[in-house]
């Protein structure tokens, strides 16, 4: 069925980048716009219908000879995954559009562009199925977010929004010769189309042009998702942008990594090997994520790597190949989204009081922060998988689906994993907090600004509330994931 508001969740955020960038110089009018368009993004998901939207109007052909059904125009599928994930990135824009404009009495209109047009590429990767669009975005993407972190105030941004463009310049060119190949073999771009040939036999995924083209769109794949070898930048470009924006392209990160990741498996995964690099290559991420984040002092780099560490659990569940683990890996996806925004927003504002990010000089801010820390505190226990918390569903999935696809090794290293990711929380929750007040420590804020409040209570309530009902999540995610078997 065609439905006219899919294509309106791309297309609103990219006019509205349009017009902030326009009107950059009227404060007013790029506040008001950005707002309102901030707060429509999370609603445009919840009101449209399931659906299918073919641009230019052309319709599916059937072949009257074999009955196979094509796709001429490019076509965006929205269905209850895509709205659970385009909801969830709605709501982390709005909640950086909202702390950005209330901060700041002059709003930055090209910043603004960047944030909404990164949020309308990770939209249309959801969205798309159409694997040359699907890279169009993902190259707006990664230019939108080396933008942003050169947009930074903070030291040494340009050196690691050069480095990000840099390793962007050799992980996409090789992910379009890998569509490229594919268009050789299919002659289609349809990645519905695309399966189709594999499961009718038309075409061998064994080939060994597929082959390569298999592996040249698994390293932009891991460019995308800041997994290893790219782990170190990802959680680079988190530390040096400002807390609520580095929330955001967490969310971008994993928004771009779960789309691209389905449509490699909807793709690929009649590969023996494929499932199994996505295990291994996840597997690393976390050990790496974990080990890296255990010797930062520097909160903000603790929070990248830690997050560097939560996206190998979602690779991990996916690479498993079974309904339940991907249910579980997409759950995981979504908590992943909401736990690390608030740990970024919730950690910036004690660099906002204190001016520092090293856990070393830092110390006694319960005092000033009670409310802050227990927010902190509740969204850091989620992250390491502490009961009744949303963190605590999704990873005891992900070790159920390990038991129960004969993998009791990779159960094990999901729970040290958690159990480790628990230490670090809190022993950077201690010193931040609990540990005694440095003399020469100066609170330079000891008022929150009450938007950054009220945005962290937002994304504590879903917190909680996933973790007392996460059929509210899981029911549909699994719902989609039976499509894709």
């Amino acid at each position: 069925m065609m439905n006219e508001f899919i294509p309106l969740m791309v297309i609103i955020p990219m006019l509205c980048a349009l017009l902030v960038s326009t009107f950059s110089n009227f404060n007013r009018v790029v506040k008001i716009i950005a707002l309102i368009v901030g707060i429509a993004l999370p609603i445009i998901p919840l009101i449209a219908n399931y659906g299918l939207h073919y641009f230019g109007g052309y319709s599916p052909i059937v072949d009257n000879v074999t009955g196979v059904l094509y796709h001429p125009a490019i076509t965006y599928s929205f269905d209850i995954l895509q709205q659970i994930f385009i909801c969830a990135l709605g709501l982390l824009t709005f909640i950086t559009v909202f702390i950005f404009i209330t901060k700041y009495k002059k709003a930055s209109g090209p910043y603004l562009f960047l944030v909404f047009m990164g949020t309308a590429s990770v939209t249309a990767l959801l969205l798309t199925d159409d694997i040359f669009n699907m890279f169009v975005f993902f190259e707006i993407l990664a230019l939108a977010q080396v933008g942003i972190v050169a947009a930074s105030s903070l030291e040494n941004s340009y050196e690691m929004a050069l480095k990000y463009m840099v390793l962007g310049s050799i992980g996409s060119p090789m992910m379009l010769l890998g569509i490229a190949l594919i268009l050789g073999v299919f002659g289609n771009l349809n990645i519905t189309d695309i399966v189709t040939a594999i499961h009718t036999g038309a075409v061998s995924v064994a080939s060994p042009v597929l082959l390569m083209a298999c592996g040249l769109i698994f390293f932009g794949w891991l460019y995308a998702s800041g997994l290893p070898p790219f782990h170190t930048i990802k959680s680079g470009i988190y530390s040096k942008t400002e807390p609520p924006t580095a929330a955001l392209l967490q969310a971008f990160t994993v928004g771009s990594m779960v789309s691209i990741v389905l449509i490699m498996f909807r793709i690929f995964s009649p590969l023996p090997f494929f499932e199994m690099l996505l295990v291994v290559f996840s597997a690393i991420a976390m050990i790496l994520g974990i080990s890296l984040a255990l010797t930062q002092t520097d909160f903000r780099r603790m929070i990248g790597f830690l997050a560097v560490g939560e996206l190998g659990f979602i690779g991990l569940a996916i690479g498993l190949g079974t309904e339940f683990a991907l249910t579980a890996g997409l759950f995981q996806a979504f908590n992943e989204m909401i736990t690390t925004a608030l740990l970024f927003i919730g950690f910036g504002v004690v660099a906002y009081a204190t001016g520092e990010s090293d856990t070393r000089k830092i110390g006694g801010l319960i005092g000033y922060y009670p409310k802050t820390a227990i927010i902190i505190l509740i969204a850091g226990l989620s992250m390491a998988g502490v009961p009744p918390l949303a963190g605590f569903q999704s990873k005891l999935m992900l070790v159920q689906a390990s038991l129960s696809c004969g993998f009791p090794e990779l159960s094990l290293l999901a729970i040290i994993v958690s159990i480790a990711t628990f230490v670090v929380f809190v022993r950077a929750f201690y010193k931040i907090f609990l540990s005694p007040k440095p003399n020469d420590l100066e609170i330079a804020n000891t008022h929150i600004p009450r938007t950054v409040l009220f945005t962290m209570v937002i994304l504590l309530i879903i917190i909680i509330v996933v973790g007392f009902v996460p059929g509210l999540i899981t029911d549909g995610i699994f719902q989609y994931v039976g499509g894709l078997f």
